[in-house]
């Protein structure tokens, strides 16, 4: 279970790079500012939204994982007992 985690946050920060990466990639480098602000890019922003939803997605799926395999019993809570 713990290299299923471990894959699922690998999967989740490789999703958010990517996301960066479309974020920071400029289409066209020699348009000034004031055209950079006017300028629509579909491609980018098509291509972050997708990243960002492939990291959400792979949360869902890594916190509904960990719930299920808690009750199912195959992992066990370790912390601190509760003493009064």
């Amino acid at each position: 279970m713990g290299y299923f985690i471990a894959l699922f946050l690998l999967l989740i920060i490789a999703s958010l790079a990517s996301a960066g990466f479309f974020m920071l990639r400029r289409k066209n480098p020699t348009l000034n500012d004031a055209q950079k602000k006017s300028a629509q890019q579909p491609s980018n922003n098509r291509g972050m939204v997708r990243a960002l939803t492939i990291r959400i997605g792979l949360s869902v799926v890594l916190f509904i994982s960990v719930l299920m395999a808690w009750q199912l019993g195959l992992i066990q809570p370790t912390g601190l007992p509760i003493s009064k």
